[in-house]
């Protein structure tokens, strides 16, 4: 499989706006990434290609030496084969070639497999966000990673 990374520009919101609907109860609107990608001097967004075609991506801001993640999705079809892992690498390394010393991210308290591959690649429990998920009011764990 051949997988390639790159940086996320207006052509590909389509793209990632069908991952989005895929992957999440409360997907971000389409005006939305096209702020974060005209307007957001902070956000760095990459999206992740099999074969040309967009199959997942991640969207970090970028406030002085800390990274937070936005927003990270995979194709549900292409689930289960680590990529979700290669995509989590690739916006570390692009935080830390961009002067990032650490990364945080929100993940729900429900969502084990999201929270083991975060724990494999380093990041640590930082604390709770009280009903943080509009949808159902369910909690965030909060994670934080020391970037080397």
């Amino acid at each position: 499989m051949e997988i390639t990374f790159r940086q996320m520009t207006l052509a590909d919101i389509d793209d990632v706006l069908k991952i989005e609907h895929a992957s999440f109860t409360l997907p971000w609107s389409r005006e939305s990434f096209y702020n974060e990608l005209a307007h957001n001097n902070y956000s760095h967004y990459i999206v992740m290609e099999w074969n040309g075609q967009v199959i997942g991506y991640c969207g970090m801001w970028l406030v002085m030496d800390e990274a937070h993640i936005t927003n990270v999705a995979v194709l549900p079809e292409f689930r289960g084969r680590k990529l979700g892992e290669a995509l989590m690498r690739k916006a570390m390394e692009t935080a830390k070639e961009l002067g990032a010393k650490t990364m945080t991210l929100e993940v729900r308290v429900s969502n084990h497999v999201a929270q083991s591959l975060y724990r494999k690649l380093g990041f640590l429990n930082g604390g709770i966000r009280k009903q943080y998920y509009t949808d159902n009011q369910e909690d965030a764990l909060v994670m934080w990673v020391n970037l080397r």
